[in-house]
């Protein structure tokens, strides 16, 4: 399981979602949580539409063939269906790292197995910052972490 508002989809972001298909491997199956518009809205810069973002992540998932089965659930929360869902393992990254904490904590207190945690380093912008969503939309770097400007 893998979460966020992807918006827009950059290489931090796919970086996360190859992270997952390794992990579920040939056979496996991978949820991916993809924030709903008035979840998402919460952010400090714009949010693209759902349906837009989903697209957008869908055209990624077909163009890279992972192998391996994958669905998309729309987030109205930090939790999705992580609190109620059987599945082996959530990967994160390192903002995101302390809902994963909290998804297991919450679990063993409805008598669920906790999952694996599996934590990726964010990537790197060339100016040796994260690559994030702000940092995109404020015009600092594209997607790919290049230094715009």
């Amino acid at each position: 399981m893998v979460g966020g508002t992807f918006d827009p989809l950059h290489d931090g972001h796919k970086k996360l979602i190859e992270r997952s298909f390794f992990i579920a491997g040939p056979g496996g199956h991978v949820i991916i949580g993809l924030s709903g518009d008035e979840f998402a809205n919460r952010k400090l810069h714009p949010i693209r539409p759902y349906e837009v973002r989903k697209k957008e992540l869908v055209d990624f998932l077909e163009e890279s063939n992972f192998g391996s089965e994958w669905s998309i659930e729309m987030l109205s929360d930090r939790f999705g269906s992580s609190l109620d869902s059987d599945f082996d393992a959530i990967v994160v990254s390192e903002e995101t790292f302390p809902t994963a904490i909290e998804i297991n904590k919450l679990r063993r207190e409805k008598g669920m197995k906790k999952v694996d945690i599996h934590q990726i380093t964010c990537v790197l912008a060339e100016d040796g910052r994260w690559i994030s969503s702000t940092r995109i939309w404020k015009g600092e770097i594209d997607s790919h972490g290049k230094v715009i400007g």
